[in-house]
């Protein structure tokens, strides 16, 4: 991800501590196993060690903004003149003087325990006993008392934003709209993003100008946390208000997992909607309204729990319905969206009466399916766009790549995953704080810089700081899906009736719309 003077600073900071701390360990052990300390030389070595390591951070801060141009360049952003580099190396600074700071903390803590137990146990003993109440300590503070009081203060105000009703916002009169009068849904239990959902978004008269022939109104359902109380009330209710507006009667119905804050992209369903003149219904239930990486954390279950509860809601009465006149029948999510989205059925469920395909679209690196795809990937195909067996029932997309040509004919069921290799979310990787990752092989993929070299520890870092700022990549890049792409995953996926000069003009039609 291109970084600000900012975020780079932190990470060079956090870089920093991490390699002051290995070495510090390397010095206990060292001395630990007795080995021959030089110290007689020892001041002259730390002045050496200090600059050279002055030197090789001047000789970085002047090569930075080159390295942030060769992904700026990439991703078609204006280049940087400067790096900064005087804000960046102070934040720097006081990154890790802050993290040195807790790591002398955790030092004097384990050594006051250790002091104590010599008088009841051997010293070596009384060492290791001191490390582990250290531990159990810092690790007690950090998780029992701060972390839970700035997750209790985030889930404070996540709340109250979703809960906020804009004053210009009023219930839709449509009665074919969740909200409207009728629904069995009330509008002020939709929170923010569900409200957003269905009053946003391409209607009849807009498509039908587009195509220039007759055109459907979409229909979207929502059902937000506080319309009903329990899970499986919240999907018995999502059906029936599907029922209710005839969605059922549509030639497509999409199950959306949204995000942890309820958001559903609209890139993603307006698209769909063009392209099928609006005969289309899709579903979403919400699960959280906090940020994806804090509902993964804090409450990973929920959004599990949801997508299998909404899918088995939708899925046992579609499957009642006779085969030729019930419709179409998709999975999609995005980033947390999608994990759960591949969760909410096995395959060994639907095999019987399978649906007819998923578009998952940033998959987070958790997503256990789509792990598993992309390690029994074909040889030679990389692994930010893997090849799966013939292509009959998965493929993978990105930006240049679509999911149309060079595969077999689709079997019953269809699944396209819709990844860019920049997308942190996707391809961070715990291992690759001592492994450099496959997806950095050569060839690379087509956002992602030349300059970029693997580095133990660097790299895992750089990698989780950028999984945080995913979503501030212009559009197209990193974690922010782009509405041309989804075209092209929408048409292998669904089929639909478009000519080529209407997959040209559409994706022009979507540029011009700011997401």
């Amino acid at each position: 991800m291109p970084r600000s003077w900012l975020i780079q600073g932190v990470l060079s900071g956090a870089c920093a501590a991490a390699g002051y701390a290995i070495g510090v360990f390397i010095g206990w052990l060292w001395r630990y196993l007795e080995l021959p300390w030089f110290s007689k030389h020892a001041a002259p070595l730390r002045a050496t060690t200090l600059l050279f390591a002055i030197v090789v951070s001047g000789v970085f801060l002047w090569h930075a903004v080159g390295w942030q141009n060769s992904i700026r360049t990439l991703w078609q952003m204006p280049p940087q003149e400067s790096s900064d580099p005087f804000r960046l190396a102070a934040i720097a600074a006081i990154t890790f003087a802050v993290l040195l700071a807790l790591g002398w903390l955790f030092q004097l803590a384990a050594s006051r325990f250790s002091h104590w137990l010599d008088a009841v146990m051997p010293r070596r003993v009384s060492n290791v006993v001191g490390l582990a109440l250290a531990i159990i300590l810092f690790w007690t503070i950090g998780q029992g008392f701060l972390v839970r009081w700035a997750l209790d203060a985030t889930d404070a105000s996540f709340q109250k934003a979703d809960s906020l009703i804009e004053t210009d916002e009023t219930p839709p009169a449509n009665p074919n709209m969740t909200g409207g009068p009728g629904s069995l849904v009330g509008w002020d239990t939709l929170g923010r993003q569900g409200r957003a959902f269905v009053s946003t978004g391409p209607k009849a008269a807009a498509i039908g100008e587009f195509h220039r022939k007759p055109a459907l109104d979409p229909l979207r359902v929502y059902v937000g946390l506080n319309s009903a109380e329990t899970v499986e009330q919240r999907a018995a209710l999502a059906l029936r208000e599907l029922e209710r507006q005839g969605g059922f009667e549509r030639s497509l119905l999409v199950v959306i997992v949204p995000t942890g804050t309820g958001w559903v992209d609209p890139a993603a369903m307006d698209t769909l909607e063009y392209l099928h003149d609006g005969d289309v219904a899709s579903v979403a239930l919400q699960y959280s309204y906090l940020s994806s990486w804090l509902s993964l954390l804090v409450e990973p279950e929920n959004g599990q729990d949801a997508a299998r509860a909404l899918f088995q809601a939708i899925y046992d009465h579609w499957k009642t319905l006779p085969k030729d006149t019930r419709p179409r029948l998709y999975l999609h999510g995005l980033s947390l969206g999608a994990l759960n989205s591949q969760l909410s059925t096995d395959i060994y469920d639907v095999v019987a009466d399978p649906f007819q395909g998923a578009l998952w679209s940033g998959p987070p690196f958790r997503s256990a399916r789509w792990n598993a795809i992309t390690a029994m990937r074909a040889p030679g195909s990389p692994a930010w766009l893997p090849k799966f067996r013939d292509g009959s029932i998965v493929r993978f997309a990105n930006q240049k790549q679509t999911a149309a040509d060079g595969f077999a004919p689709w079997g019953p069921i269809r699944m396209i995953y819709l990844q860019y290799a920049s997308d942190p979310v996707v391809f961070f990787e715990p291992s690759s704080f001592f492994r450099e990752p496959a997806w950095l092989k050569s060839p690379r993929g087509p956002d992602v810089s030349a300059s970029f070299t693997w580095i133990p520890v660097v790299t895992g870092l750089q990698l989780a700081v950028d999984m945080a700022i995913a979503t501030s990549s212009p559009i197209g890049h990193g974690h922010v899906y782009a509405p041309e792409h989804y075209i092209d995953a929408w048409i292998p996926l669904t089929d639909p009736a478009v000519s080529p000069d209407d997959v040209i003009r559409l994706k022009q039609h979507f540029r011009s719309i700011a997401y």
